[in-house]
């Protein structure tokens, strides 16, 4: 997480949470096998890395893919990481599913449009609205 701020911040509601929600393991172990064994019949290949959340709206910069590589982040992105700490905070089973858009190796940048992104993304749709569709039906 290196956004600025924390969606927990203010005034806590112990009926929803707890002040401190453990993080420990913010993803549900059961519901990633589940995704990734429906990922097989489906036909999408799912793989597991680090996630860094920043706060955009900009894409990274070279220097700044570099420094998130080596702070161990596989991918990046502007969302994800606020939500899963407001739905650990619930005590709710978390996964989530990231879709690469484009590919932020800094010894291979090359200047992206944002039309491009959306497009790759727009693919992604169907096959993950299928995915996450079976994935339920197996809960």
């Amino acid at each position: 997480n290196l956004l600025p701020d924390n969606p927990l911040r203010g005034p806590n509601d112990r009926d929803l949470g707890p002040r401190w929600p453990d993080m420990f393991r913010p993803y549900s172990q059961k519901l990633n096998e589940l995704l990734k064994v429906t990922s097989k019949e489906v036909g999408i290949e799912l793989r597991s890395g680090i996630y860094a959340s920043v706060q955009g709206p900009n894409l990274e910069t070279r220097a700044e893919y570099k420094m998130l590589r080596s702070m161990g982040a596989d991918a990046v992105g502007m969302s994800t990481v606020p939500e899963v700490i407001v739905a650990n905070y619930l005590g709710m089973e978390v996964c989530a599913i990231s879709v690469l858009t484009d590919d932020c190796d800094p010894k291979r940048l090359a200047p992206v449009n944002i039309r491009d992104i959306l497009e790759i993304a727009g693919k992604a749709e169907l096959k993950l609205n299928d995915l996450i569709r079976q994935s339920i039906n197996k809960i």
